[in-house]
């Protein structure tokens, strides 16, 4: 929410506290130069961590938040060896800050030519039935190949993520062309460890907008993850599918995501950077209300 606002981790930090919070997700845009001052802070007691997203810190490369840099499901060999190296220094920068996991996004399907991309982000009664259908099962077989490079990429910080006693929180996504593909979760977590440290995270916004457009049953796609999730990430979406919106103020189903939440899950507040502090502390109050 703030952290591209300051040139200091303690005041991005003391910016936080002073709206109620006592915990805090690390989100894939903190640079490098904010890590001394919230690393101050965590010392000093004033914050502790929940959660990290991957990739943080920042990558020297990346001008702004860049969580999808570098991709696991990548053909290119030196981007899923970038992939690794960050995604191995975000894991121990979670351990050291005392964060209990990492939030990892999952690559993507290339397309060159034809992407169903446009098909499927189409709304309902826009298309036909049958035309989204044969897009799905497009989508569904150029995935294999980019699958298989996901699962030994997820494999090959298994390790580091044991050893630190961090726990990696796959995501589900909003962009259509994004890996897993919803239907593909289950199977996912299935060939990676049976234990932590792979776990399912969701996304209430990423799920509403899929919902929106006809690709996933909300309430179904939790149902699913139940037994394999770790944390969440609520925000609100519009009609118009525009998400990181005050919890409340949109078309999620919060009562029915609130059946899902257990005490040793992590929540978090993901929120746009458009929202002001007033509605930052409306939407901390919603969903304390919401989890009493």
């Amino acid at each position: 929410w703030n952290s591209h606002r300051h040139d200091d981790g303690g005041s991005m930090i003391e910016e936080i506290v002073a709206l109620g919070f006592h915990q805090v997700e690390l989100g894939h845009g903190t640079h490098m130069l904010l890590v001394p001052g919230i690393l101050r802070a965590i010392d000093e007691g004033l914050i502790k961590v929940s959660s990290v997203h991957n990739f943080c810190p920042l990558p020297s490369s990346a001008q702004g938040a860049a969580p999808n840099l570098f991709e696991p499901s990548s053909k290119s060999r030196r981007e899923t060896l970038l992939w690794h190296s960050y995604t191995k220094r975000t894991i121990e920068f979670a351990k050291q800050t005392g964060a209990q996991a990492v939030v990892a996004h999952s690559g993507s399907v290339p397309f060159r030519f034809r992407s169903p991309g446009s098909i499927l982000r189409s709304g309902p009664g826009e298309i036909n039935a049958a035309e989204r259908e044969m897009a799905l099962e497009r989508l569904s077989r150029k995935s294999l190949k980019p699958m298989e490079r996901l699962v030994n990429n997820f494999q090959s910080v298994e390790e580091a993520a044991l050893k630190n006693g961090i726990t990696l929180g796959v995501e589900n996504r909003e962009g259509v062309l994004e890996l897993p593909l919803d239907r593909d979760f289950p199977g996912l977590l299935e060939s990676l460890s049976a234990q932590p440290p792979f776990s399912y995270w969701h996304d209430t916004g990423h799920a509403q907008i899929k919902d929106q457009l006809n690709l996933l049953d909300h309430r179904a796609h939790l149902e699913a993850m139940a037994p394999r999730l770790s944390g969440l990430h609520l925000h609100d979406t519009d009609a118009n599918g525009k998400d990181h919106q005050v919890p409340g103020s949109g078309t999620v189903d919060f009562a029915m995501v609130r059946e899902f939440v257990e005490p040793h899950h992590i929540v978090v507040a993901e929120l746009s950077p458009r929202l002001t502090s007033d509605e930052v502390k409306r939407s901390r109050d919603y969903l304390l209300d919401l989890l009493a």
